[in-house]
């Protein structure tokens, strides 16, 4: 079995969106042995932090929140598109219909029964860099169109200061999910199985995350 962890590590001088001091993370500790039978560590993050999953709330004032998603949504069959070749900052409708000429299997690259996952020269970079690849509006109306079950990319924001927040809401409102701060560096383009696991916390509008991909040959299906 092929497994790819591709989350980010939390830890205090991880990137953060903007290099934001608000964003930061910070391990305290709460108790060491000088002053405690027991080491105990207090974390102070934003649900924002690393990869994390945006729920509807994070954009739309109606929108849910993470109580609403159960754990099946985000246990999925998916495939990872390597963009890290454009020039261009922004993937485009362009880009992925150009994936789209290519079959596997005689299959659509892209299809409902799928989580597209976008690598880009962000996974080149530890640092953040105000001028990450995103995600263009025309695009996330392209996956919105093909019904796919989510959407992950591996920037700290699937948008770049866009106004009104077109692709969150686009993908949202379609009852399409949206996973930011992967790690693809490692994970080349084709077919897994990609489990996500949330940290269950009820009304709020993002969830920290931990993410793996299987190879899809592993005869394990969601």
């Amino acid at each position: 079995m092929i497994l790819y962890d591709i989350s980010m590590t939390i830890k205090e001088q991880m990137a953060v969106y903007k290099n934001k001091k608000e964003k930061r993370p910070h391990l305290i500790v709460k108790s060491d042995f000088s002053n405690s039978p027991v080491y105990e560590t207090r974390l102070e993050m934003d649900l924002h932090t690393g990869t994390h999953i945006d729920m509807p709330r994070h954009v739309l004032p109606d929108g849910t929140t993470s109580e609403h998603w159960g754990q099946e949504e985000f246990f999925t069959r998916c495939v990872v598109l390597d963009f890290t070749s454009i020039d261009n900052e922004a993937i485009t409708a362009g880009h992925l219909e150009d994936k789209e000429k290519g079959k596997q299997n005689g299959s659509p690259v892209i299809n409902r029964e799928k989580t597209v996952l976008l690598k880009t020269k962000n996974s080149l970079k530890d640092a953040f860099d105000f001028n990450f690849t995103y995600l263009e509006i025309s695009a996330a109306a392209y996956l919105a169109k093909k019904n796919v079950r989510g959407v992950g990319i591996d920037a700290l924001g699937i948008e770049r200061n866009q106004a009104g927040h077109g692709t969150h809401k686009l993908l949202l409102k379609a009852g399409i999910w949206i996973i930011e701060g992967l790690r693809l560096h490692e994970v080349p383009e084709g077919d897994y199985i990609l489990a996500v696991m949330p940290l269950k916390i009820k009304g709020v509008e993002a969830l920290p995350a931990r993410a793996v991909l299987l190879d899809s040959n592993t005869g394990l299906a969601p």
